[in-house]
C-alpha cells in the first residue's frame, strides 16, 4: 500500500477539497489525526513537501499511519536511513505493513537477512501473508524446511497461491504425493497456472492421462506454454494433426526448440511445407541440431535446395548429429568435394539416443527437473532425466519378476555391479521422490554414461 493508495481508517476519514481550512488550525494546535489528514490532503494534490511536513508533525504526535507514509516517502527518495527510522517507528507499534516494508528494505537494500527476518516474523505473526511468504523462502534457503512449511501455510491460508504451489513441491520432494496434489489443487483454484501444470504432470506420471489432460487444459487457458506442448503431444497421439499443430504452434511462442521442431513436424505431415520451413528454420537458427538436420532434409526434398540443405547438414554435423554428417558426406561426394566428404564419412559423430521416452516418464522427469531448479540451484535437464528413466524401462521390460532385477542386469550385461546399483539408485530417486536425495548434475552425467554403456551392451538402439 502506497501513501497515495492508503485507505483511511474509519476514525480518520479521507480529506476532501474544502477541508483544509478546518484541518489546518487543528493540526497547528497539535491534533495528530488532523495533521495526518492534512498530509494526505497535500499528497493527493501533489504537494509532497507539505505532505511530508504534516506527516512528520503527526508522527511526532504518535500517528502510526504518518510514520508508515514517511517510511515510504524516504525510501522512494533514496533516504534509506530515514526510511528505516520511520518504518521502525510504525512497526514497533505492531503495524504489519510497516514491518514487512522494513524487512524488505533491510534484506534487499542492505543485505541484512538477520534483521529482516526479525521484522518479517513480527509482520507474519500479525497477519501479513507477504511477510509470511518471504520468511518461508528464507527458511527454505537456510534448510529449515519445517519452519518453511509453517510460514508457507500461513501465507497460503491467507490466499497466497505461490506459497500453496511451493508447499506442493515441498511435499512432492518429501515423497508425499497426496499432500502435493492437495496444495497444487488449492493453488490451481486460485488461477496458478504452474500448479495446474504440475497436477497434470503428476497425474500423467501416475498413468492417468485423462485427468492430466484436464489440468493441462486449465493451465493452457492461463497461457502456460508447457501445457500447450503437452496437449500437442496428446492430440498427436490421437492422430489429430490439426489440433496438434494449433497446440504446438502456441507452445512454440516460447521459443523452445522441441516445440518449434514439433510444430514443423506436424506441418510436414499436413503438407504445409512453407510453415514447416518456418518452424524448422527458427529452431535450426537457434542451434538445435535435430531441427537443422530436418530443415536440411526439407529444403532438399520439397524445394530442391541442395546448397541450403548442405548448409544446415553442416551446422547439424558440427553440433554432433550423426545422420547429418552422413548426409553431408553423401552430398559432398556427389558434388565432387571428396576430401571433406571423406572426413565426415570416415569419422562421423556417434549416434545419439533418439528414441522418445514414454509420456509418463517425461512427466516424471519434468517434475524432478522443476524440483531441483526451484531455488536457483542447477536445474537438471529433462532430456537427461528422461533418458535415464527410459533406459531402465527398456532394459527391464522383459522381466515379469523385478525382485532380483539388479543381479539379472549385471549377469545379462556383464557391467560392474556397482555401476548398475548406482543407476538403480538414481532412477529410484526420480520415480519415488523422498526416498533418496536428488542427483547432482555431476552424478547425473556419470549415470548417463552407465545408461549408454548398458544400452550398448544389451543391444538396445
Amino acid at each position: 500500500m502506497s501513501w497515495q493508495e492508503e485507505e483511511a481508517l474509519p476514525s480518520v476519514p479521507a480529506p476532501r477539497v474544502g477541508d483544509e481550512p478546518e484541518l489546518l488550525p487543528a493540526a497547528q494546535a497539535g491534533d495528530a489525526q488532523a495533521a495526518h489528514r492534512l498530509g494526505k490532503f497535500y499528497a493527493q494534490y501533489g504537494d509532497r513537501a507539505s505532505a511530508r511536513h504534516w506527516w512528520e508533525r503527526a508522527a511526532a504526535g504518535g500517528n502510526v499511519d504518518s510514520a508508515y507514509n514517511l517510511g515510504i516517502w524516504h525510501e522512494k527518495h533514496g533516504n534509506l536511513d530515514d526510511a528505516v527510522t520511520w518504518y521502525e517507528a510504525a512497526a514497533s507499534t505492531g503495524d504489519a505493513e510497516a514491518a514487512t516494508n522494513l524487512g524488505l528494505l533491510l534484506l534487499e537494500q542492505r543485505g541484512d537477512a538477520g534483521a529482516a527476518r526479525v521484522w518479517f516474523e513480527s509482520a507474519a505473526t500479525a497477519g501479513s501473508r507477504t511477510a509470511a511468504r518471504r520468511l518461508a523462502l528464507m527458511c527454505e534457503e537456510a534448510g529449515e524446511l519445517g519452519a518453511a512449511r509453517e510460514w508457507h501455510r500461513r501465507a497460503a491460508f491467507g490466499g497466497d497461491a505461490a506459497s500453496a504451489h511451493d508447499l506442493g513441491f515441498l511435499a512432492y520432494c518429501a515423497g508425499d504425493e497426496a499432500e502435493a496434489l492437495r496444495w497444487w489443487e488449492c493453488a490451481a483454484r486460485e488461477g496458478h497456472a504452474e500448479s495446474a501444470y504440475c497436477l497434470g504432470l503428476i497425474l500423467h506420471a501416475s498413468r492417468d492421462p485423462e485427468g492430466a489432460e484436464a489440468y493441462y487444459r486449465l493451465a493452457a487457458r492461463n497461457e502456460h506454454l508447457g501445457a500447450a506442448s503437452r496437449l500437442g503431444g496428446v492430440a498427436l497421439s490421437r492422430g489429430d494433426l490439426r489440433t496438434a499443430r494449433a497446440w504446438f504452434e502456441q507452445a512454440a511462442g516460447g521459443g523452445r526448440a522441441y516445440d518449434l521442431r514439433m510444430a514443423g513436424f506436424v506441418c510436414v505431415e499436413l503438407g504445409d511445407t512453407a510453415a514447416a520451413s518456418h518452424w524448422f528454420g527458427r529452431a535450426a537458427a537457434g542451434g538445435d541440431a535435430e531441427s537443422a538436420f530436418d530443415y536440411g532434409l526439407l529444403l532438399i526434398a520439397e524445394f530442391g535446395d541442395l546448397a541450403g540443405g548442405q548448409h544446415w547438414f553442416r551446422q547439424a554435423a558440427q553440433a554432433g548429429h550423426h545422420a547429418a554428417a552422413v548426409e553431408l558426406g553423401g552430398l559432398l561426394s556427389v558434388a565432387g568435394e571428396l576430401g571433406e566428404a571423406q572426413e565426415w564419412l570416415s569419422d562421423p559423430p556417434p549416434p545419439s539416443w533418439g528414441r522418445p521416452a514414454e509420456p509418463e516418464l517425461t512427466a516424471r522427469a519434468e517434475l524432478a527437473a522443476a524440483a531441483t531448479g526451484r531455488r536457483g540451484e542447477a536445474e537438471l535437464k529433462v532430456a537427461d532425466l528422461a533418458e535415464v528413466l527410459s533406459t531402465w524401462d527398456l532394459m527391464t521390460r522383459p522381466l515379469h519378476d523385478h525382485s532380483n532385477v539388479l543381479a539379472w542386469l549385471v549377469e545379462r550385461s556383464g557391467a560392474h555391479a556397482s555401476a548398475v546399483e548406482h543407476l538403480a539408485s538414481v532412477r529410484g530417486a526420480l520415480v519415488r521422490p523422498g526416498s533418496a536425495p536428488w542427483p547432482s548434475p555431476g552424478e547425473l552425467q556419470h549415470v548417463l554414461v552407465t545408461a549408454r554403456d548398458l544400452r550398448w551392451r544389451l543391444g538396445i538402439r
